[in-house]
């Protein structure tokens, strides 16, 4: 169970005082037991020091290779965790060590590397298939769904520029936990009297503690550690004011970690009497930390973090409400919409704006710990969003707070670009994110944005909607047949898995899995944020119109197929129309306030493109309808986005169809089709070249130099010579319009 809390000990250090120890000649076993010795303390520098020791004694040893890698992690170095745990699963597969899998996927997605980590949080998955409700499967699910989120969202910015503190609040020790208290900055800092490069602790306290430092413009001057809250041998950290200005919260922790929430009167910056909040929070034999106080509709409540009994997993974030500013209420979970089967934690209340911040390695994030946002609304927490990139990294991003007066951003990371020693990743910084003045973007930088979500892919099941008919409409929305679709999954790994051995069962239901996770339920987060970006330039007034591609698996006729296809893309149409109460629906029916629009070109290509191994015999409807092969052709695309209302430097491409079917054909038959096109922008159209994708395809241009309103076309030649089945083939024109051109396609039986 990963656990933020505890990985304060890669912090600290023990004291080396002169100590030396000659390992020169020491035996393997020797070496291991100094390193595990090290590891239970928490020294993971000097431990990870004795392993190396021991890998140059026996460099095959798996045992010692997985300890380095687990070490490393602990050190949070990791690139080095990565190599190591790849070099212990390609030895030993996760026979032995079954978790090597899921640090290796874990360490990549901190490292940034999401197509790597996918495939192995898959083989993760497969791992731990046996134990479908065991931590381990859940969560290498969830990371699964995270990195494909973060392929996505990796291009994107929050328009933040982030940088770090200078010094003295951040140095090559660890800060974190910041707050502002008046024309200061509080924050908790592991300082010692000296590191040297050796990464030794020359102190004898070296604990964590809270500091302020004086905010003077862009500068910090007058460090000094808060009054009253340092005990000796004691952690102090995350400190919080009540809303009052009264109290001052923090989380005292001793040397094992074990913590409770003190509160003391904040007279002129200095703490006093002292006071342990007692059980109703500080629950025995329980970890209780990271106080926030806060106003919520004009009571006073104190969140705080806590795995106290009923929480979800690792630790929760709680709340409890405080009266006359000593009482408090029994505690509160905040509930599965925020906390995990991982640790959320560094809660923050954003009062001007009623939202709640938090951090948390469970969310769809690029890593490690991110910061999310939860809107309050009607006495509920909403769904958790990442505050995305630059706030946001693969490393660990937390303890998020605003200063409210300037709306400027506080928080925590470890990300690459810290202060340090000789680990890039060890340590915590404090960072600033603070808003861009950025100009509004041209209509062409909104359309490459838009056109940087394509495709977005939506798959059906079997003959949906509205199976066994030729009809080409239906009155059903995209996201009715998808919640239709994914509630047949489990009988699509029922069928699929039909025949096989346990094993091979038990393969084939996760790859079933896996479709419906990065597939079918991908395809509508990437459609949410598509359409998200396509409202904001209706709501310009642009004009936008949408190339849709349908497809289909081959287990029914061509003509039917097409006719099914034309009803998949009428679904997507038909939710555009009732998307958020009908907020597209005046762009659809061109009677927008603002003139802007939105139409379609639709492209039913059927089962043309479909993989010609799907099997298209009814009577084997394992793989002809519920293989993975056979679910990934049954599909619809959105291709491409453009303006219709074209600027002056454009032309505009029109043509009366972009695909012709030839039906049945006898193969060798020489085939022939003009298409016909329009310039039906202001400018001259200039057709630059033509491209097909196949040598099969001969073509001719009646003109390549078209003024507004003129009308050409293109004859297309198509030899059969030598093909077989189901074609479709494709001619690509360039030309100087929107997205440079476009596409049209024949496509024929050929027996």
């Amino acid at each position: 169970m990963l656990n933020f809390l505890f990985s304060y000990r890669s912090f600290l250090m023990l004291i080396f005082l002169g100590w030396q120890v000659n390992v020169l000649g020491q035996s393997f076993t020797q070496m291991m037991d100094f390193a595990d010795e090290k590891v239970a303390e928490g020294d993971y520098f000097y431990a990870i020091k004795y392993y190396r020791k021991a890998m140059e004694i026996d460099s095959n040893s798996v045992m010692v290779l997985w300890k380095f890698a687990e070490a490393q992690r602990r050190y949070k170095d990791y690139e080095k965790a990565e190599f190591y745990y790849r070099k212990v699963y390609n030895k030993e597969n996760g026979l032995i060590y079954p978790m090597s899998v899921f640090w290796l996927a874990s360490m990549e997605m901190q490292n940034g590397k999401y197509a790597e980590a996918i495939k192995h949080w898959k083989l993760a998955k497969k791992t731990f298939k046996r134990e479908r409700e065991g931590y381990a499967y859940k969560k290498s699910q969830q990371a699964f769904i995270a990195c494909l989120w973060a392929q996505k969202a990796i291009e994107d910015t929050s328009g933040y520029i982030v940088n770090p503190l200078p010094q003295p609040v951040n140095s090559i020790d660890a800060e974190l936990a910041p707050m502002i208290y008046e024309n200061q900055i509080w924050f908790t800092s592991l300082k010692a009297d000296s590191i040297n490069s050796r990464e030794e602790v020359h102190s004898e306290d070296y604990s964590l503690q809270i500091y302020s430092a004086e905010l003077e413009g862009d500068s910090f001057n007058n460090l000094n550690a808060v009054k009253g809250v340092q005990e000796k041998g004691k952690n102090s950290a995350n400190g919080s004011v009540s809303p009052d200005g009264k109290r001052f919260y923090f989380s005292r922790c001793n040397e094992n970690f074990a913590c409770k929430i003190y509160v003391g009167k904040l007279v002129d910056g200095k703490v006093k009497d002292l006071d342990s909040l007692g059980e109703i929070i500080n629950q025995p034999e329980k970890i209780t930390t990271m106080p926030h106080s806060t106003i919520i509709n004009g009571v006073e409540y104190l969140f705080f973090v806590s795995n106290r009994d009923k929480s979800f997993g690792g630790l929760d974030i709680w709340y409890s409400q405080v009266k006359n500013g000593n009482q408090y209420g029994t505690p509160v979970n905040l509930g599965k919409r925020i906390n995990s089967l991982d640790d959320e934690v560094s809660p923050f209340f954003d009062t001007l704006n009623q939202k709640l911040y938090f951090s948390s390695s469970w969310w769809e994030g690029f890593g490690g710990m991110d910061i999310f946002e939860s809107n309050y609304k009607d006495g509920n927490f909403e769904n958790p969003k990442n505050l995305g990139i630059p706030i946001n990294s693969s490393q660990n991003d937390t303890y998020f707070i605003i200063d409210q007066k300037k709306g400027e951003f506080y928080y925590s990371s470890n990300r690459v670009g810290v202060k340090y020693v000789k680990n890039p990743t060890c340590c915590n910084d404090i960072f600033k994110a603070s808003k861009k003045i950025l100009p509004p973007p041209t209509r062409f930088e909104t359309l490459t944005e838009l056109n940087s979500k394509l495709p977005v892919t939506l798959f059906f099941h079997n003959d949906e909607p509205n199976p066994k008919t030729r009809d080409t409409s239906t009155h059903l929305t995209y996201i009715e047949t998808y919640e239709s679709y994914i509630g047949l999954e489990n009988k699509y790994k029922r069928e699929y898995a039909k025949g096989l051995s346990s094993d091979e069962a038990e393969d084939a239901k996760e790859d079933i899995d896996d479709f419906f996770t990065e597939f079918v339920a991908q395809g509508v987060r990437d459609l949410e944020e598509f359409i998200r970006l396509l409202v904001v330039e209706l709501e310009r007034g642009y004009q936008i119109e949408v190339t849709v591609k349908g497809f289909a698996s081959p287990l029914a006729k061509t003509d039917y197929n097409v006719n099914l296809t034309k009803r998949r893309i009428a679904s997507l149409i038909n939710y555009l129309e009732v998307y958020e109460d009908g907020k597209i629906k005046p762009y659809l029916n061109n009677n927008a306030e603002n003139g802007g629009s939105l139409s379609f070109v639709q492209i039913p290509f059927g089962e043309y493109t479909a993989d010609a191994l799907v099997s298209d015999n009814v009577n084997d409807q394992k793989n002809s309808v519920y293989s993975r092969k056979a679910a990934l052709e049954r599909k619809i695309e959105i291709q491409s986005v453009s303006f219709i209302n074209q600027d002056s430097s454009y032309a505009k491409l029109t043509f009366d169809n972009q695909i012709h079917d030839f039906g049945k054909v006898n193969q060798g038959e020489k085939l022939r089709h003009q298409f016909s096109f329009t310039n039906s922008g202001e400018e001259w159209l200039l057709i630059e070249s033509l491209e097909a994708d196949c040598s099969c395809i001969t073509y001719s241009l009646s003109q390549n130099k078209l003024a507004p309103g003129e009308t050409a076309s293109i004859i297309v030649s198509w030899d059969t010579n030598g093909l077989n089945g189901k074609q479709i083939r494709q001619i690509k024109i360039i030309a100087n319009v929107e997205n440079k051109g476009k596409e049209i396609a024949v496509t024929a039986e050929v027996e």
